[in-house]
């Protein structure tokens, strides 16, 4: 079966191009900067007026696959990229220092949304739970990455952040008008519920900026000079390796706990996916203005694209499994 890369890969991809040979400086950078900072804040005041209060507190009644989803997403894979940071002390030509902080954010992130519930629908699966555990996920996520991350690097004893400032910026940038969001639910809700195609595009544009803004400050400071393409070809093999993992993983506790076919592609494709969406917009907020930045976060884009193409594949032979045994 071919895949084709999607239009916004294709951006994605021409927004690292556009930023290796034009990258914005000066004055410039400083402005892009800040209305990349504007961007987030207004994206996460959205999401929260989006998401409804049953959203938020549904769910509860299937506990046991939720537990499943999120130790996955919150406890395994945060320990499972712990020796993938430890190659930045062994070996620094393949996994530079800041590539290895790039994983440990990788293994903290939330699951992804969108995709988690089109791959969990498009398979036949349990879509209600995947929808409970998908927006759970990047509620709670707003809270958990930024400790579980903080609490990461302290244990590798990689890199140097400062606790209260990353806090204060999570809260400033993008708790505050989350809830703010929220509160505004009665008014914005309707129209933004009636215009999901726009939110989706303003979300890959604030992507698109992240992209570009982070890249061009990268080059700046040197990224393809310091980041050698042996370490590239390692990044993707790791993130081959770590989706693959997990998704065996999560029919493992799946079949282990009994759950359905149904509730197992929920589990797989909500516990083994992170969001770039949420991912890149964080990213942001706790690194901004560190010279590594592209480094950081090039571990989550390549996941992502990974994680996109390997998860149409599997859901159509999760469609096909299903469809048969209700036939059989």
């Amino acid at each position: 079966m071919s895949v084709r890369l999607d239009r916004f890969t294709l951006l994605l991809i021409g927004a690292i191009v556009l930023a290796s040979f034009l990258p914005v400086t000066g004055q410039a950078a400083d402005w892009v900067s800040v209305s990349g900072s504007v961007a987030v804040a207004l994206l996460f005041f959205f999401h929260g007026a989006a998401l409804s209060r049953e959203q938020i507190v549904a769910g509860a009644t299937h506990w046991r696959l939720h537990i499943v989803i999120t130790a996955l997403t919150f406890v395994l894979f945060p320990l499972m990229v712990l020796p993938i940071n430890e190659l930045s002390k062994i070996a620094p030509s393949w996994m530079p220092q800041d590539l290895g902080i790039g994983f440990l954010y990788l293994g903290v992130l939330p699951s992804a949304v969108s995709s988690s519930i089109a791959y969990t629908a498009m398979a036949r699966g349990n879509v209600p739970a995947a929808i409970c555990s998908a927006a759970a996920s990047n509620v709670f996520g707003m809270m958990l990455t930024p400790f579980l991350l903080l609490l990461l690097v302290s244990t590798s004893g990689t890199g140097d952040f400062s606790v209260a400032e990353a806090l204060k910026d999570i809260v400033l940038q993008l708790l505050l008008p989350f809830a703010l969001g929220h509160a505004c639910r009665p008014w914005l809700g309707g129209y933004l519920a009636r215009n999901e195609s726009l939110m989706a595009r303003y979300d890959q544009c604030v992507i698109w900026l992240i992209v570009y803004s982070a890249f061009s400050h990268s080059v700046e400071s040197g990224l393809w000079e310091t980041l050698p393409v042996k370490a590239i070809v390692l990044t993707v093999a790791l993130c081959l390796g770590l989706l693959g993992l997990f998704m065996v993983l999560a029919r493992f506790l799946v079949r282990r706990f009994g759950f359905s076919l149904q509730d197992e592609a929920a589990v797989v494709f909500c516990g083994s996916k992170k969001s770039l969406a949420s991912g890149l917009p964080m990213a942001k907020v706790l690194f901004s203005g560190h010279p590594g930045f592209g480094m950081i976060v090039l571990p989550i884009m390549c996941y992502n694209q990974i994680q996109v193409i390997v998860g149409a594949i599997l859901a159509q032979k999760y469609r096909a499994k299903i469809d048969a045994a209700e036939r059989g």
